[in-house]
């Protein structure tokens, strides 16, 4: 998998600060309708207001950027599904997915970017597959944690559990995001949230 690791530069600030350019025009590119797989190195340079070989100087090309993008993306869900333990109790979730399906909604030219490019791109999917495993660990240590207070039932198994309403919800998620009405982003979060709190952290036990 390819690295995210900064290059080195002479000056750590103005290597920041060249670096937040490059990012921040790439993403007023893919907002403004851009296709990140037809978005060209110059194009974004100069958009970025640099010249071509000063991208090449704090990326190593369009993949390690995108990999940027989605570390920043995932930090940023993940800090508001973490924010939401199930101590928070069913309000407490419902309202974090709410907060989460804003989130992508507000960056839902980012999130367009990672699913078009993971499509072909196999470090790219295998970066992204691994920061929705970031949020499936979290959920199976919740679920155990539920199990072993007597808060869920016994037969259910935490692993494959987290797996399930992790990886279904985002998918439900993603696909309301780009191509649902805004006007239902806080119900679907709320049939998420729900699904998630009664099928598995409040799952009955069986008769």
């Amino acid at each position: 998998m390819a690295s995210v690791t900064r290059r080195t530069s002479p000056g750590p600030n103005r290597r920041a600060a060249a670096d937040a350019k490059i990012l921040e025009a790439t993403e007023r590119l893919l907002a403004g309708g851009a296709s990140f797989t037809e978005l060209g190195v110059q194009r974004i340079a100069a958009e970025a207001g640099v010249v071509r070989s000063t991208f090449y100087l704090h990326f190593r090309d369009k993949t390690e950027l995108l990999l940027r993008l989605i570390d920043t993306l995932a930090d940023g869900a993940f800090n508001l599904i973490g924010s939401a333990p199930p101590a928070a109790g069913r309000d407490g979730l419902v309202a974090a997915m709410v907060r989460d399906m804003r989130y992508y909604r507000e960056r839902r030219h980012l999130l367009a970017a990672v699913l078009e490019v993971s499509g072909y791109d196999t470090v790219v999917r295998e970066f992204w597959n691994n920061q929705l495993q970031r949020f499936t660990d979290l959920a199976e240590v919740w679920l155990r944690s539920e199990q072993e207070a007597g808060h869920t039932a016994l037969d259910l198994e935490p692993a494959t559990a987290a797996r399930v309403f992790t990886w279904g919800g985002f998918q439900v998620l993603a696909n309301h995001v780009l191509t649902g009405p805004e006007e239902q982003d806080e119900i679907v979060a709320r049939e998420i949230a729900l699904l998630e709190w009664y099928g598995a952290f409040r799952r009955p036990a069986q008769d």
